[in-house]
């Protein structure tokens, strides 16, 4: 097929198919671990921000209340 377009042909070679990239199908969406979490693993207190692992201290070295580490360790364990 051939379309004239101000004395310039252009010719179609795919016969006007839509030729943009297919959607790509959504990922499954991850939960990302953001705040302190205890590591039952290595016995420590460790904190993510935006998924990654920032920083971690050990539970014997804990410096937080008492009170603090129970709870972080029955709710947050990872």
């Amino acid at each position: 097929m051939i379309v004239k377009r101000n004395s310039v042909e252009q010719l179609e070679l795919f016969g006007g198919a839509d030729l943009s990239a297919p959607a790509a199908p959504e990922a499954p969406v991850k939960e990302v671990l953001n705040g302190a979490y205890y590591e039952r693993a290595t016995d420590k207190f460790v904190t993510y921000v935006m998924g990654r692992r920032h920083k971690e201290w050990s539970a014997r070295r804990c410096t937080f209340s008492k009170e603090w580490q129970e709870k972080t360790k029955k709710e947050r364990a990872i």
